[in-house]
């Protein structure tokens, strides 16, 4: 049995694993559905080298592929995923499932998830030339199943070393992705670096988020994918080259590097309305929402006797300083009342 945390720092995990475990893990998972354990077991150094080798792009560790059979994953992990929500429905009910759902896996299946779909979509985005090939890509992601990633439906269920869902924790334990056919299961080696931000999303603004040992790699800033050539321009960012990005969603994360407030200044912003709350700005931007932020100073002096000054963005919408520091209150012009500015 093993804690919340434990299945946290398993889905988190990257470097090498424990292959042989991983190996065994896979050939209980099949005996435990009643099947004969694969012929052969292939590993791969990420997922994305693992389609490729499926595809038959590229050659399995030693020699071909060869023939696989059919796909196992619905025997080998779906029935028994749906046996074990079936025993703890039964055990706890559906308002008590729910609670233990919320409790135990839900806030770690939420960061896993999107993890898991931006590496899907980065590998269709890598390796589809056509629709055909994008449609057989996607087939083939279905059939995986996702070894550290399960890591939030196991800490729900919390299986133990000999209980029906044994084979697939320990497979989570020690590696990635796998894929288990009728005479092969190919196993996908963990990242090698994992780079998130506080909410869990893929994050970096030096380098790949997400690296494995084949060169696949995915770039993100804030959750947001970026292309890798991107990061190497936040560095020598200026409003004229903000203001030129035709892409909405990088502009905003240039926007998020380079600074609000140093983008107002620099990009010749003038006040558009002020009050005894503060100061709105507003910068118009070709194909995109306003930048509309609400300059405040902390009425409560630092400890040298300064007074700090805060830039709050607000919605385009905004029309006052009243209104826009109300906005971030939760409350509407008319009712905000701040006895202390802070």
């Amino acid at each position: 049995m093993m804690e919340q945390a434990s299945w946290r720092s398993v889905a988190t995990r990257t470097g090498e694993g424990d292959r042989t475990a991983a190996e065994e893990g896979v050939r209980l998972a099949y005996r435990q559905a009643g099947l004969e354990a694969p012929a052969r077991i292939v590993w791969a150094r990420s997922p994305h080298e693992a389609v490729r080798i499926l595809m038959g792009t590229v050659p399995a560790e030693g020699a071909g592929l060869g023939d696989t059979g059919p796909s196992v994953r619905e025997t080998v992990v779906g029935r028994p995923w749906a046996a074990a929500r079936d025993r703890a429905h039964r055990h706890l009910g559906p308002e008590g499932w729910s609670g233990h759902w919320r409790a135990t896996g839900a806030a770690l299946w939420e960061s896993t998830r999107t993890l898991t779909e931006r590496v899907r979509s980065g590998i269709v985005e890598d390796l589809a030339t056509d629709r055909r090939e994008e449609s057989r890509i996607r087939l083939l992601l279905l059939d995986a199943a996702l070894g550290q990633h399960d890591a939030a439906w196991l800490s729900a269920f919390d299986p133990d070393d000999t209980g029906p869902l044994a084979g697939i924790a320990a497979v989570a334990r020690n590696a990635g992705w796998w894929w288990p056919y009728e005479k092969v299961a190919v196993i996908s080696e963990r990242p090698l670096s994992l780079h998130r931000d506080e909410a869990g999303r893929l994050d970096r603004g030096d380098g790949p988020a997400l690296r494995y040992g084949d060169g696949f790699e995915l770039y993100a800033w804030r959750g947001m994918p970026v292309p890798a050539t991107f990061l190497d321009e936040l560095t020598a960012l200026t409003p004229e080259r903000i203001r030129g990005e035709e892409n909405a969603e990088l502009r905003r994360v240039m926007l998020e590097h380079y600074g609000y407030d140093r983008f107002l200044d620099e990009s010749g912003a003038v006040p558009v309305h002020r009050d005894e709350t503060g100061v709105l700005w507003r910068v118009e931007l070709l194909g995109d929402e306003d930048v509309v932020m609400v300059e405040v100073v902390n009425s409560t002096p630092e400890p040298d006797g300064t007074s700090r000054t805060y830039w709050l963005r607000v919605p385009p919408s905004t029309r006052t300083a009243r209104e826009g520091v109300a906005w971030t209150f939760g409350l509407a012009a008319e009712v905000y009342e701040p006895a202390q500015q802070t």
